[in-house]
């Protein structure tokens, strides 16, 4: 089948989904967290095309946009953005002047215009998103790319459509040579491997607070099962060391009401003093849940010990770097299977389950901080974009 009848009977498939989908979508577009990116994305609202002519730079979701940091600098005058989720774009917007959410595929027809190159980052595997970016004249290229273990097998048995993707996509940059092995089986061409995107550009600190005095324990990215536990943890522990104090960071806005009710009822029952941060900007309680976004590495900055969450839960982990220019003690989880290759980069992880989080945080009194194995270079993803800039 030739690429232009494929992409028109893709087209129907995934047109006549969102056609089913529509009664959803107008329910899902009134709440808060889909606000913006449904209309945007799904209906065109208010998000008009890109301007023609630009390097366009594509990533997911606020982590991703935030990694795009230095490509995005190095083509400042040409650089346009999209982006799928909300906090994406308001992080890309604090980057960039033009930003985008990314229309649902078969909009993509009405919307794709004429750019130098598509810079894609990570998974997002769009097959009309390649297609019609370089059927307009774009250079396009995969960067940052993996391929989880837990993933891997759902590849696999759609190998068939990631061979079409592919074969629109000019130069592939994996993570890891297990992730270049792996894209090459389902019809990646031209694949370097040049490190995680995300360890080339480790985060500041955008604001400085004070530390409080004693022992820091940051509770970071937590998920659904992850708090009760962890908090539990803390309160054994601290019997022990009775100047700590725990930072609790939700990963999802719309739990922060939830989680401050949870730890507030354990904090209580421990005897210990509870407080929110949105109430004060106060870090001066034993326990604090910060029910704010943006503020995990101002946080990290007055941390001793990081607990990364989303890997108790079985989520896949979040990305460990950014602790590593703070100089804290990181412990995880063991569900990193999302996050294998940024673990993998790096040196001084603690792993433990959940139940024995209370002795994982003792060994990290006498661990070392965590750091990064080896630099990452971006030079071969600038050079691939600058040939047709």
């Amino acid at each position: 089948m030739n690429n232009t009848l494929f992409a028109l009977l893709y087209t129907l498939a995934v047109g006549g989904a969102w056609l089913l989908s529509l009664p959803f979508l107008l329910l899902f577009s009134f709440k808060e967290k889909y606000r913006r990116s449904i209309p945007a994305r799904f209906f065109l609202w208010r998000n008009p095309p890109l301007p023609e002519g630009r390097v366009w730079f594509h990533a997911c979701s606020f982590g991703e946009t935030r990694a795009l940091k230095p490509l995005l600098e190095a083509f400042e005058k040409d650089a346009a953005l999209t982006v799928t989720t909300q906090t994406g774009c308001d992080e890309g917007k604090k980057l960039l002047e033009t930003v985008r959410y990314l229309p649902f595929e078969p909009l993509l027809w009405f919307w794709v215009r004429p750019q130098k190159a598509l810079v894609v980052m990570e998974a997002e595997l769009w097959f009309l998103l390649f297609y019609l970016a370089k059927r307009k004249g774009a250079k396009t290229l995969l960067v940052n790319a993996r391929i989880s273990d837990r993933s891997y097998p759902r590849y696999q048995k759609f190998a068939w459509l990631y061979r079409r993707i592919f074969a629109h996509i000019d130069e592939v940059f994996a993570q890891s040579e297990a992730d270049k092995k792996r894209l090459e089986a389902l019809g990646a061409r031209r694949v370097t491997v040049t490190g995680n995107v995300k360890l080339a550009n480790l985060p500041e600190a955008s604001r400085r607070y004070e530390k409080p005095g004693g022992l820091v324990v940051t509770a970071a990215s937590t998920h659904e099962g992850e708090e009760e536990g962890v908090v539990a943890a803390f309160v054994a522990f601290r019997r022990r060391h009775p100047d700590a104090k725990l930072l609790v960071v939700p990963r999802h806005p719309e739990r922060f009401g939830k989680v401050a009710a949870l730890v507030a009822r354990q904090a209580r029952e421990a005897g210990l003093s509870f407080s929110r941060w949105s109430e004060g900007r106060s870090l001066a309680a034993d326990i604090v849940v910060v029910d704010a976004m943006g503020e995990l590495v101002n946080l990290y900055a007055v941390s001793d010990i990081v607990v990364l969450g989303g890997a108790f839960a079985p989520v896949g982990g979040h990305n460990p770097a950014e602790v590593i220019p703070f100089g804290c003690r990181l412990v995880s989880g063991t569900k990193i299977f999302n996050q294998r290759a940024m673990f993998d980069a790096v040196e001084g992880p603690l792993f433990c389950e959940l139940s024995e989080l209370e002795a994982a945080l003792e060994r990290a009194l006498e661990a070392p901080p965590l750091r990064l194995k080896t630099p990452v270079s971006l030079a071969p993803i600038l050079e691939g974009v600058r040939d047709v800039v």
